[in-house]
């Protein structure tokens, strides 16, 4: 009887174990996975919620899906109008920034994209996306050189951003550097060979870069033919040196 009686009491132990430990895992599970208790993660959800900044984010955000850039736009400048701090410690600035730039691009507002990206880059200024925006906008503007710039800071900060190596190459290719242009669409090759963009870009580099080296060849040949013809035309036509008047010669007077 003891015996049974012992069974008993440790099966009903068993069962208590099975049936209440799930449930205590579970109400910990928050905690466990993010070092804060169930109250303080609420809490900092409930905040997000709250926020006021944040909201404007989020419709920003889904005015952007929509492809209903102008008012992506407003509720962007408006979120920045509000504190920033749950923009800050969620990284939501961030993106806030490079999606106003790019909304600001899609409406051909190029030199506001700028001013967008430039503060952007004031506190994320190793950004590879601000920079390769900023370089798409200064590229739609004309200005080549400093486009070509901030490509260049994009490839520095992320080497495998394919977008920004294409974007590179055709500036390069826009200023007739043709060699750097090649390079620059194989190494976007390398991170995407798959890519269309980068593969077009690589041909039409390749086939500037020999129409180039042609020209130059017979820019060679014209100006060698036009050296040697100006040669003869000067030994053939020249006027002989004329004889320099022979001075008289004085008679010696005798003693």
């Amino acid at each position: 009887m003891d015996f049974r009686r012992y069974l008993t009491i440790l099966a009903v132990f068993f069962l208590t174990v099975l049936i209440v430990q799930p449930a205590l895992s579970a109400a910990n599970m928050t905690e466990v996975l993010t070092g804060k208790n169930v109250a303080s993660v609420t809490n900092y959800t409930e905040d997000l919620e709250s926020d006021a900044a944040t909201k404007f984010y989020n419709y920003g955000e889904q005015s952007l899906n929509q492809g209903d850039f102008g008012n992506a736009v407003t509720f962007f400048n408006q979120a920045l109008a509000e504190n920033r701090t749950m923009l800050i410690k969620t990284d939501a600035l961030l993106y806030l920034y490079r999606d106003k730039g790019y909304a600001q691009i899609q409406l051909d507002k190029y030199t506001d994209a700028i001013v967008t990206l430039d503060e952007g880059l004031a506190s994320y200024p190793t950004d590879a996306m601000l920079w390769n925006n900023k370089g798409y906008a200064l590229e739609r503007l004309g200005k080549t050189q400093d486009a070509l710039m901030s490509y260049d800071k994009s490839v520095i900060f992320d080497r495998n951003y394919t977008m920004a190596h294409i974007n590179r190459g055709n500036v390069l290719s826009q200023m007739g550097r043709y060699i750097e242009a090649v390079a620059a669409y194989n190494q976007a090759n390398t991170t995407d060979p798959f890519n269309s963009a980068a593969a077009k870009g690589l041909e039409a580099a390749k086939k500037g870069e020999a129409e180039s080296a042609r020209t130059t060849t017979i820019l060679l040949v014209i100006g060698l033919i036009a050296v040697i013809g100006i040669v003869v035309w000067y030994v053939k036509f020249r006027k002989p040196a004329e004889p320099a008047p022979e001075q008289k010669k004085k008679k010696s007077k005798k003693k």
